[in-house]
């Protein structure tokens, strides 16, 4: 195997005195302060991109990287075709896995729980959001399914496009029928936060009860071994 750099990790660590008594203030605190240091960090990019495991019929995991679209006390959430992959695995087991993870800070959020829907309102309101292009391309892509070719998908953007031109409002393009919404039910949320030599901080909350990453009286944390 070719040699690769290695970098020790220089993160300002986590320990027990900084930890709430439930995951939502630090899941917030920490996706916040991401999110502001984009414009000062240009090895910051993507601070929403989060990686979501789900598990096929077969029993197979697959993972794959989306945006974080949604974030609330319940979960993170994100939005995607009824086509696709991971909706079809959603379907099937009803489980998500997600992580959140900044590597130039060296902090990382794992979340694990039942998927749910995201109301429709909620989507709605998002889809008028994204920009035009990717409101087109949504039409234009029959998510995870085989495609002939590039030319295909550009030329299905070119009959959209027409159909729906760019008039500069939020509902220039129709929702798809498709679109739909995802979110995680939390049910474990693990803070990782890199030290050196490898020596890294990790906390794993554990909800015992009903509610919300909000909810006072029903988490339950330990400290793990790196």
């Amino acid at each position: 195997m070719t040699s690769v750099p290695r970098w020790d990790y220089v993160g300002e660590g986590l320990v027990e005195e900084q930890l709430p008594t439930v995951p939502w203030p630090l899941v917030q605190s920490w996706v916040e302060q991401a999110a502001a240091m984009v414009a000062t960090r240009p090895d910051l990019h993507e601070p929403t991109s989060m990686a979501i495991a789900t598990v096929d019929e077969g029993g197979r995991p697959d993972v794959r990287e989306c945006l974080m679209r949604f974030l609330s006390p319940v979960g993170p959430g994100f939005v995607s075709s009824r086509h696709s992959a991971k909706a079809a695995h959603i379907a099937a087991t009803g489980v998500l896995a997600t992580s959140l993870t900044w590597s130039p800070l060296f902090r990382a959020i794992r979340f694990r729980g039942p998927a749910v829907e995201i109301a429709q309102d909620e989507v709605d309101a998002y889809w008028g959001e994204r920009p035009w292009g990717s409101r087109i391309s949504a039409w234009a892509s029959r998510q995870s399914h085989p495609v002939a070719g590039r030319t295909e998908l550009e030329a299905a953007v070119a009959r959209y496009a027409a159909q729906w031109p760019d008039r500069g409002g939020p509902d220039d393009v129709p929702i798809p029928p498709d679109w739909v919404g995802y979110r995680v039910v939390a049910e474990q949320v693990e803070f990782w936060s890199g030290r050196s030599s490898r020596l890294h901080d990790r906390f794993r909350f554990v909800r015992e009860g009903a509610g919300d990453m909000a909810t006072v009286g029903i988490w339950t944390w330990r400290r793990l071994q790196p």
